[in-house]
């Protein structure tokens, strides 16, 4: 028998023993080395799904919402527990939590992730009425041959970020660089302060490009996961530009940087990110650089 229960402080060693699992087969989460949550599993009303005492499913719904205040969750199923209906069950519940009807017209109030695209997730999504919203898709390239001097506009230098002193004006080029994204055009000065204390967090990685007054203009944050498929992958984890910059290159630049950052300075030998299947000025930019498509996760909306 399986309980369901909406919690406020879930047993952490049992939700991370669950993405454990999770991630081991569809390759996320990614998950923090220190034996923590992952960021998107903290906090917000939480459901789970427990089986002999095992976390076998489980809903993280974001209260607070994204850019535009639709409520986002993340469910996520033990993959040893799937196709017995526990998926289903919780996203009936998590219907129920935030007040959809089960016959209440389409709209876009809360959005689901699905990571991977998969088929499974696709047909419980269209049977409860969900309807698929967005596609974030991941890219990956090699980084084993040596990167390309990056051309800089006249008059920009880059620099590394300095805690304590550059937050406000990177979040004040982010807001404006990613006004219409749905995370990241939410992003706050504290937000940012509490990356700073994650294992993950590297200063010299997270590159700005100031002008001759050191004015932020532009920043590429870059990131290394210790463990993907067994060894440390990079990833151009936000590249920003202040739309009085767009246009001139900055953009290619800063990401030229930061790949030779995480190559040269941190040994790693791949890279991936995450774009939007619709940002076609940015997914052609990677191409040309080299980038693959890799996978694709999706929201479905509801």
């Amino acid at each position: 028998m399986t309980d369901y229960s909406w919690v406020d402080q879930p047993e952490q060693a049992g939700v991370r023993d669950l993405l454990d699992a999770v991630s081991a087969v569809d390759g996320r989460p990614s998950l923090p080395d220190d034996g923590s949550l992952p960021g998107e599993f903290r906090g917000g009303d939480q459901l789970l799904a427990v089986r002999d005492g095992v976390v076998v499913g489980y809903v993280g719904l974001n209260t607070a919402g994204d850019a535009f205040g639709r409520l986002v969750a993340e469910l996520v199923v033990r993959p040893a527990d799937r196709r017995g209906g526990i998926g289903a069950e919780l996203a009936t519940r998590l219907l129920a939590h935030v007040g959809v009807a089960a016959d209440a017209e389409p709209g876009d109030t809360l959005r689901v992730w699905a990571h991977g695209d998969q088929q499974a997730a696709a047909t419980l999504a269209h049977r409860l009425g969900f309807r698929r919203a967005r596609e974030m898709r991941r890219l990956r390239m090699p980084l084993t041959d040596a990167v390309a001097e990056p051309e800089l506009p006249t008059g920009i230098r880059l620099r590394a970020f300095v805690p304590g002193q550059d937050e406000d004006a990177v979040i004040e080029v982010n807001r404006l660089a990613f006004a219409w994204h749905p995370e990241q055009g939410a992003m706050s000065a504290d937000d940012l302060r509490s990356d700073e204390a994650e294992s993950w967090f590297d200063a010299a990685g997270f590159l700005l490009a100031v002008t001759p007054e050191d004015r932020v203009v532009g920043f590429h944050w870059t990131k290394v996961h210790p463990n993907v498929d067994g060894s440390p992958m990079g990833e151009v984890y936000v590249v920003g530009v202040h739309p009085d910059a767009q246009g001139g290159g900055l953009g290619k630049a800063l990401t030229l940087a930061g790949l030779a950052y995480l190559r040269d300075r941190r040994g790693v030998d791949r890279v991936m990110l995450y774009v939007e299947s619709d940002n076609q000025p940015a997914l052609a930019v990677y191409d040309k650089l080299g980038f693959t498509i890799w996978d694709a996760d999706v929201q479905y909306a509801r």
